[in-house]
């Protein structure tokens, strides 16, 4: 099935629940190939003040910030090796998903409490 330009046209009116992210939709994500040191920099300045990188890139640009909360979350991709290896590591079957995650949560928690390695 071929999706023609005039089916994505924008003067198509969005569905209700859609149109209060109609903004979101029509912005458009920017990536920049840069030096090391403008990529170290930048994430040192993010994290010194608590933002995204996206968020600290757009400060730097003097553009406005929504200061929305934002869930602290920190993710990883998890291949089925690394789920195999993972619940080797934990005695659990790569299967129990629900249940290597919690393990990887409390292990990152005991990294971050200076405890590295401890596995709960």
């Amino acid at each position: 099935m071929r999706i023609g330009r005039q089916a994505m046209s924008s003067s198509k009116k969005l569905p209700p629940r859609w149109e209060s992210s109609a903004p979101a939709i029509r912005a458009v994500q920017v990536a920049f190939d840069v030096e090391e040191e403008v990529l170290q920099a930048v994430r040192q300045a993010a994290f010194d003040n608590n933002l995204s990188n996206s968020d600290q890139i757009r400060e730097v640009l003097g553009l406005a910030i929504t200061h929305r909360p934002k869930r602290p979350r920190l993710t990883v991709t998890l291949s089925e090796e690394d789920y195999a290896a993972l619940g080797t590591r934990f005695g659990l079957d790569p299967a129990q998903r629900l249940e290597i995650k919690e393990r990887v949560h409390q292990e990152l928690l005991a990294f971050a409490r200076g405890k590295p390695g401890a596995d709960a």
